[in-house]
């Protein structure tokens, strides 16, 4: 961790605020630092200079200041910490997991521009669990493939994916890179993409083993997302439970009204 002084050059080419032109204040100031991080001048863990002194150097107030980093806190670029030891810190911010779409990891990281990595756990063909075995509905063709993987971004660790697909569907499926897209290998090479599917939000406390792999501390808060997959013929093809840090990942859905789904009320007023 660094402690940034007001002359660092990290903290170069201060906007000129005596000109009125260019927007808000405070907006300038928010730009000037995001561009900062952005050039990697300004780096995560870094600590800002006290805001009296930040201010005085730009020549605003110190509301004015507590604007821009206010702003910069909402979109999680900053994080404020309190007491002696506390200050202006700089966080790179969580990166956004939109499910809508089933987009895969690897896609939603090549949106964010960040590039996925992926390291196995494990993978093998196993007996299904009943749960896996009932999701994907297996009968007598019980075995599916399990890959469990820890997936980064920036080089840290943000989800923990658990994979079950019918073994039956899939031969040969353990013999590819598993390092990269499974929906990508399961559609070019089996033709049994994923479509349609179910998804179950809800928070977990981490086990140890879960803690160790994702780097946080046992007993942390996860975002535990379970998904029940078919293709568009309503074939079952995965079962898969994702386990996210929700201090480096934010998921986000998007919804819309169904007309279909959309019945006029008559109300009888009281």
């Amino acid at each position: 961790m660094r402690s940034l002084q007001i002359d660092d050059e990290a903290l170069g080419g201060k906007p000129d605020l005596s000109v009125s032109t260019g927007g808000p204040s405070h907006a300038r100031i928010a730009s000037w630092l995001l561009s900062r991080i952005g050039a990697g001048r300004v780096r995560e863990g870094d600590r800002l200079p006290p805001e009296e002194e930040l201010a005085a150097s730009l020549g605003v107030s110190r509301m004015t200041l507590r604007q821009a980093l206010g702003s910069l806190e909402a979109r999680g670029y900053i994080e404020r910490r309190r007491g002696r030891s506390g200050g202006n810190f700089v966080r790179e911010p969580r990166i956004e997991v939109d499910l809508s779409g089933l987009p895969g990891f690897t896609e939603l990281m090549r949106r964010a521009n960040v590039r996925a990595g992926a390291r196995i756990v494990r993978a093998g063909i196993v007996a299904a669990p009943p749960e896996v075995a009932s999701a994907l509905a297996l009968g007598r063709q019980r075995d599916v493939i399990e890959v469990v993987r820890v997936r980064s971004a920036r080089r840290l660790p943000l989800a923990l994916e658990e994979t079950y697909l019918p073994a039956h569907l899939f031969p040969g499926f353990l013999d590819h890179n598993l390092a990269g897209s499974l929906y990508g290998l399961m559609r070019q090479h089996y033709g049994l993409a994923p479509h349609n599917a179910k998804e179950w939000l809800e928070p977990e406390i981490s086990s140890a083993e879960h803690a160790e792999l994702l780097e946080v501390e046992p007993g942390s808060a996860l975002m535990l997302v379970t998904r029940n997959a078919s293709t568009a013929t309503g074939v079952a093809v995965e079962y898969a439970r994702d386990r996210y840090r929700p201090d480096r990942t934010r998921i986000s859905l998007n919804t819309g009204i169904d007309p279909a789904a959309v019945t006029e009320l008559n109300v009888e007023p009281i």
